[in-house]
């Protein structure tokens, strides 16, 4: 089959990876990939938002199935426009993306159907003195949400009431992030462990995968600004099989079945940010697709066909496809480029791919090739270099061995990822 994968970052080249061990590909292309996914496939210039480019592409080529990595191409409408041209589709349409378009829709669409979430409200701008009224009357700290899709920034944690006030002001009047804070929804802070639970869906069928934690601070100890994501390992030990349990039966079934029951029907990944409170596993949000560096920590463990799993979502066959899971543990960790989060350092050189071990792997993240040949730097997360061993202490040493093999200008990473779970 000829396929395309929508996206560029690390996910997709993680994806292209496992896609590449099926039988049934013959011709594989990344539109807009990057150095990694080129080594697996042809990397096409079409950034992922443009929704006509894609779909012209997909009909020019003969493309018989798309795997849709990020979720702006979701919300702008991607899937339905290339069913519509009858080109099958992983990935949910525009409908049920909105599930994680508006942090203001999944809110709601939890109320309804009385998914465990945190307290919220939503505001619209005007609305500011609302707005700060209903923080004050939660007890802190506060969470502040942008409602649209703000680039994985639209979320803010205030320490005070003064900082929550400025958030407020800063998405309602002062548009920091554009369209994306038309409205906000502000909501109580919740503590515990967070854990990351995706799973396929075909529209009726949930069917999950290893539960993973990722790593959001910038710095060892959870400290610094939030980032996309620093590293992630599978499984989580805080995911307990009656955690994840209960999480299959309360949150991520009671989701897929409710947006069939609205006329929005999910297929794809659903992802659920959990936290793991005193009273249970709650839903911190949705997203419509592989979470990154998630995937990078997930995938590997995956011992079927992934491609096969793909064709029974987008047909809705799910429920006689079993899928098989290594009896192993993978730990990713993400290498970063000088300044990131706040911005990125392009161009560098990347040396020591070649002195990695045959069995640890570097996903690509934000990479590209020069003019000269040379893979070097192009965002602000370059590498995320995985490993898969028995136990999780093994899988991270192994992945710290490649870290160490790689260098370039100015990288950073966390020296503790896993690190809760192996001394906890």
């Amino acid at each position: 089959m000829k396929i395309l994968i929508v996206g560029g970052g690390g996910r997709e080249h993680a994806l292209a990876w496992k896609l590449r061990q099926s039988h049934l590909v013959t011709e594989l292309y990344c539109a807009p990939g990057n150095a990694g996914t080129g080594g697996l496939g042809v990397n096409v210039p079409i950034g992922a938002g443009d929704v006509p480019a894609l779909v012209g592409f997909a009909r020019q080529k003969g493309i018989e199935f798309v795997v849709v990595g990020p979720e702006l191409p979701l919300t702008l409408g991607l899937a339905d426009r290339l069913t519509a041209a009858g080109i099958p589709t992983f990935g949910p349409t525009q409908a049920a993306a909105q599930l994680e378009g508006s942090k203001a829709f999944a809110k709601d669409f939890m109320a309804r159907h009385r998914i465990p979430t945190a307290a919220y409200a939503v505001f619209q701008a005007g609305r500011e003195r609302e707005a700060k009224a209903f923080a004050a009357a939660l007890p802190g700290p506060w969470v502040v949400k942008a409602d649209g899709l703000a680039a994985g920034k639209g979320v803010l944690i205030c320490a005070t009431m003064a900082e929550t006030a400025k958030a407020i002001d800063d998405i309602l009047v002062r548009q920091a992030f554009g369209a994306a804070g038309a409205s906000l929804v502000i909501e109580e802070y919740l503590t515990g462990q967070e854990l990351s639970l995706m799973a396929f869906a075909d529209g009726k069928t949930v069917a999950l995968m290893p539960p993973a934690q990722d790593h959001k601070r910038i710095y060892d100890g959870d400290q610094g600004p939030n980032t996309g994501g620093m590293g992630a390992y599978a499984p989580a030990p805080a995911g307990t099989p009656a955690v994840v349990a209960q999480a299959h039966r309360e949150i991520l079934l009671p989701a897929v079945e409710a947006m069939a029951a609205e006329g929005r029907p999910f297929q794809g990944v659903l992802y659920a940010g959990l936290m793991l409170t005193e009273k249970g596993p709650v839903a911190l949000e949705f997203n419509a697709r592989f979470g990154d560096p998630e995937t990078e920590a997930v995938l590997p463990l995956l011992e079927d066909d992934l491609l096969e799993i793909m064709l029974a979502c987008a047909a809705g066959g799910l429920e006689r496809m079993p899928q098989r899971w290594r009896e192993a543990s993978c730990a990713t960790v993400v290498m970063a480029t000088a300044g990131y989060p706040a911005g990125s350092q392009t161009g560098d050189i990347i040396r020591g791919l070649d002195r990695l071990p045959a069995d640890v792997t570097a996903f690509h993240c934000g990479t590209a090739v020069d003019g000269q040949g040379r893979v070097v730097t192009a965002g602000g997360r370059a590498l995320a270099i995985t490993a898969v061993r028995p136990t999780l202490a093994a899988a991270t040493a192994a992945a710290y061995q490649g870290v160490d093999a790689v260098e370039f200008a100015g990288s950073q990473h966390r020296r503790d990822i896993a690190r809760r779970a192996l001394t906890s």
